[in-house]
């Protein structure tokens, strides 16, 4: 049996996992077992608890509950009960997701401790260092055996940085196996859009009316008074301008910045804002609204599978391939570029929208990869 150490911390990573979870399960009794380390990054039971029991995964074996503090305090403790774990469980191999810290602890932690590193959503770059996830991307890549990238633009930027992506031979930290396998998240976009959809707290009239639906999470976005205002006024006129409400699940940490500016939400009639809501009722609200205006990774990616255009709320993305195509348009934290994105991306007719992603078999294509190496 191989024994698969699986660190997650965040929303993304959690419906991420849910997709390999699924897969190691589908094994054949007595190949995988999976363990999995919760770090407790998000610890906000709407952002995280609700998400393992929506999406049918087991509970973490290991809860770090690091969440308290700033980058570094949280990667210390991280760290520390990584350190004590491992030894624990003896893995086969270390699985992390994204750029998160929490996938960086679990990169230095494998390196220090010499287990193979997993890294799932390899080589992606905005090439922006001043974003601590492009840091966490890169040292997390350079610590891997083994590289899973979601698009061809990945494994270019792989190669831009010295790594042998044409390399067949047995994975190891210097000697990284490049895999190209598509994107774990159209794998459960597909498997969850074809469920029952969840009821949305959410006003039947702007349900049914093709609203726009926004995000805003990142702290550079939320942080700083100056960006976040202009997110907002853009937001606003841009539903005041095409007669669309903007629907917005609060992240806790907009909700909590917008105190602390001293921002009131009845100055945005055309937003309407609204708790943190799951995964498959986000994918819910994206089935039934028009547009999105986000600075979300993960939901520039899910807009495009649910084939709805996308505002990207700031100025740089890393899934460069959905602005090739004109599917998603970069307006930065500036209201004036998200008000003319919008209406832009409105009036537009796609009628095309290629398969960027892979086949919605990233999970088994990965989990055969990782039987065969480890």
């Amino acid at each position: 049996m191989k024994k698969i150490l699986t660190i997650v911390g965040t929303r993304p990573q959690i419906i991420k996992a849910a997709a390999l979870t699924r897969a190691f399960a589908a094994c054949e009794s007595g190949q995988v077992e999976e363990i999995m380390v919760h770090t407790g990054q998000h610890y906000d039971d709407n952002m995280s608890q609700v998400f393992f029991q929506e999406l049918g995964m087991p509970d973490p074996r290991y809860r770090l509950n690091c969440g308290a503090g700033g980058h570094l305090a949280q990667l210390a403790l991280m760290l520390q009960g990584l350190e004590k774990i491992v030894p624990e469980v003896k893995p086969d191999a270390m699985l992390v997701y994204g750029d998160t810290n929490s996938t960086l602890a679990g990169a230095l932690a494998a390196s220090k401790l010499r287990i193979p590193l997993i890294h799932v959503e390899a080589g992606l770059r905005s090439f922006n260092k001043a974003m601590p996830e492009e840091n966490n991307r890169i040292i997390t890549d350079h610590a891997s055996a083994l590289l899973f990238v979601p698009t061809a633009a990945a494994i270019s930027n792989l190669a831009r940085e010295g790594v042998d992506v044409a390399y067949k031979g047995a994975p190891s930290a210097d000697h990284p196996l490049v895999v190209s396998t598509g994107d774990v998240m159209y794998d459960n976009a597909l498997h969850f859009r074809a469920l029952p959809a969840p009821d949305i707290a959410l006003p039947a009239e702007v349900f049914a009316s093709g609203f726009i639906l926004a995000t805003v999470h990142r702290d550079n976005n939320t942080d700083d008074p100056l960006r976040l205002k202009a997110i907002l006024d853009g937001l606003n006129n841009l539903g005041l301008q095409v007669g669309k409400t903007v629907v917005l699940p609060a992240h806790p940490r907009l909700n909590r910045q917008m105190e602390a500016f001293h921002f009131d939400w009845s100055a945005y009639p055309a937003i309407h804002r609204m708790e943190p809501v799951s995964y498959r009722s986000m994918l819910a609200l994206l089935d039934a609204c028009s547009l999105v205006c986000t600075d979300s990774g993960g939901l520039q990616k899910e807009a495009y599978f649910l084939q709805r255009p996308c505002v990207i709320m700031r100025p740089e993305t890393e899934w460069v391939e959905l602005l090739a195509g004109g599917h998603a348009v970069i307006a930065n934290a500036n209201a004036t570029n998200i008000l003319k994105a919008g209406q832009s991306l409105l009036n537009e007719r796609f009628d095309h929208w290629p398969l960027l992603y892979g086949d919605g078999q990233a999970a088994k294509h990965m989990c055969d990869i990782i039987l065969t190496h480890f």
